[in-house]
């Protein structure tokens, strides 16, 4: 991808493509569900990791302009993975995957408001190219406002139309605040981005601000928009483990964590009638967090013996909520509502 300056040429598109084939063809036997790209969203935060787009490469050059040509080929790159999943794979369903990014505005204001919603859209633009076929209007607007021009191929449109994806994934993680006037209000960190702390909720060990009934909103408003079935794919929390002296790590934290998240998934399907056809917890096991590169801020329901550094035995230990979590399994979540 350093040869062609990764998504920014469209010969990113016929090499993605020759993957998807190669991958679909190897595993048609054994997977149903395929996500397109990991939070597709996230090029316009950091667009060398998602979009392998290096600033300098593009010298006298709008760089938000290369970052939305980058994102013009990897929407028509999806279209052509849906269209050769199905193909390749008769009924498999193929989706897209954001980062949902949760605001709400910090106070009544309308300019507060706006701001949320003018925020959201950041994200939400990524999904309604995938589900939709087409551009929103409100893209389109962005891109005459700051002079982007987006170099577009014949036959472009109708590949977007034609395949677009059969159910939306997402993260959710945490929520945060928008505000008109954000002086004198304290910033907090969410998933690749940062919000204004909500004074009415909790926060966790990195300032991640936990907000399960944040995920129901966030359901609801997927939902309503798309009418296609919802799949979380990454929910989960980066805390602290400590390992007593017996071996054992007691992360009620986590439990909680997810109790609280997992309840108010099932008020959304139960009460407000959202199609949510699965649920992925972020992750089984613990890895380096990618948004601290700390291996100190841990997601799994296994411990591994590592640090910071690199130093440890990488010996594995099942934390308290790992029997948690295999107990929601096997109830398939009537174990919730124990207590």
């Amino acid at each position: 991808m350093t040869e062609y300056n990764g998504w920014a040429s469209r010969e990113a598109v016929d090499l993605f493509s020759k993957f998807v084939k190669t991958i679909l063809e190897r595993y048609k036997n054994k997977v149903k569900y395929w996500l397109t790209f990991n939070e597709i969203d996230s090029i316009i935060r950091h667009p060398f990791t998602s979009g392998a787009l290096i600033e300098d490469r593009f010298p006298n050059q709008n760089f938000e302009e290369v970052i939305y040509q980058a994102m013009h080929h990897q929407f028509v790159a999806s279209a052509l993975a849906t269209k050769m999943a199905h193909q390749i794979i008769p009924g498999c369903q193929v989706g897209c995957m954001l980062t949902k990014l949760t605001f709400y505005p910090y106070t009544c204001k309308p300019e507060d408001v706006l701001l949320a919603q003018q925020t959201q859209r950041h994200t939400l633009a990524f999904a309604d190219a995938q589900v939709f076929g087409v551009y929103p209007a409100y893209l389109l607007a962005l891109y005459k406002n700051h002079n982007i021009n987006i170099k577009t191929l014949v036959g472009d449109e109708e590949i977007m139309k034609d395949y677009p994806v059969d159910f939306v994934s997402f993260s959710y993680y945490s929520s945060g605040c928008s505000a008109a006037n954000p002086s004198d209000l304290e910033l907090t960190n969410m998933n690749t981005t940062f919000g204004i702390k909500n004074p009415y909720i909790k926060t966790g060990d990195w300032g991640w601000q936990i907000d399960p009934l944040g995920l129901r909103i966030s359901l609801v408003e997927l939902y309503d928009r798309y009418r296609k079935p919802l799949f979380i794919v990454e929910n989960g929390l980066g805390a602290k483990d400590t390992v007593e002296a017996d071996g054992t790590i007691n992360d009620d934290y986590r439990i909680d964590y997810f109790k609280q998240h997992m309840k108010c998934m099932l008020d959304a399907m139960k009460i407000d009638d959202v199609d949510l056809m699965g649920f992925t917890s972020w992750g089984p096991i613990d890895i380096v967090s990618a948004s601290t590169n700390q291996m100190s801020k841990r997601y799994g329901f296994i411990y591994v013996d590592l640090d910071d550094l690199g130093n440890g035995t990488f010996k594995r230990l099942k934390k308290k909520s790992f029997t948690w979590y295999k107990e929601v399994i096997a109830t398939n979540g009537s174990s919730l509502f124990n207590d």
